[in-house]
């Protein structure tokens, strides 16, 4: 579903835009030293769909994962390093929740389990973009971040048998994506689409090593689309 808001909103600007002579046959080049800065800032605002892959001990019914959408800002700092090649840096707040459900547990009220997150996400990243085409330049992003979850519980004394589902505060991550820079008589609009690769097992595990909500999970690891809009 992100990706098809993506590149719906895509379209309409490049029409749109293209219309008025900006994206058309001979477009009037728009910021045309932008690029050329040494830094500089910018903000985003987006949305975001968090998973999770787990990996388990013995074969059995998967814990199924409900996902919900998430919103997204942050700011955005870039310093060129060549004509091709810059380095951003992308600190933003990302709300999100993630509903575990138990298939193997009867009682509705312990099956379920709300994974509620307020991230604070710092990503490094290396942007690579392509010849600028009149006033588009398409770009590949790739990088690590390190991801702060302010809702983790994870120094919480209550586990699962008392309805508190706990995960590490710290996660580290690596990322890869693409977007497009959409240069306007004002101002430069990047839409971007990118995958979250958590490296860490997030999961704080029950003090009973046989809990039914965490026993049988070797690893829990996050995996997340990010879809922003950044002004800049």
């Amino acid at each position: 579903m992100q990706f098809r808001y993506f590149f719906l909103i895509v379209l309409f600007s490049l029409n749109s835009f293209g219309q008025g002579g900006t994206f058309g046959k001979n477009p009037i080049i728009n910021n045309e030293n932008h690029d050329k800065q040494r830094v500089h800032w910018g903000y985003f605002l987006g949305f975001s769909s968090y998973d999770y892959q787990f990996k388990y001990l013995t074969v059995g019914k998967d814990i199924e994962l409900q996902k919900t959408t998430g919103f997204n800002v942050g700011l955005v700092g870039n310093l060129r390093l060549t004509e091709y090649f810059d380095l951003r840096f992308e600190p933003g707040f990302y709300a999100t929740q993630r509903n575990l459900v138990y298939p193997d547990i009867e009682d509705s009220v312990d099956q379920l389990r709300e994974v509620k997150a307020a991230n604070l996400h710092f990503p490094l990243l290396l942007k690579y973009s392509a010849l600028r085409t009149g006033n588009i330049r398409p770009f590949l992003l790739g990088g690590v971040s390190a991801t702060l979850n302010l809702g983790s519980n994870e120094k919480a004394p209550d586990d699962n048998s008392s309805d508190r589902f706990r995960v590490k505060t710290w996660t580290q991550n690596y990322e890869v994506g693409f977007g497009i820079d959409l240069y306007l008589e004002y101002f430069k609009f990047s839409p971007s689409i990118r995958g979250v690769f958590g490296m860490n097992d997030e999961l704080i595990r029950d003090k009973d090593p046989n809990s039914p909500w965490t026993g049988d999970i070797q690893s829990m690891k996050t995996r997340a689309i990010f879809v922003n809009f950044t002004f800049h």
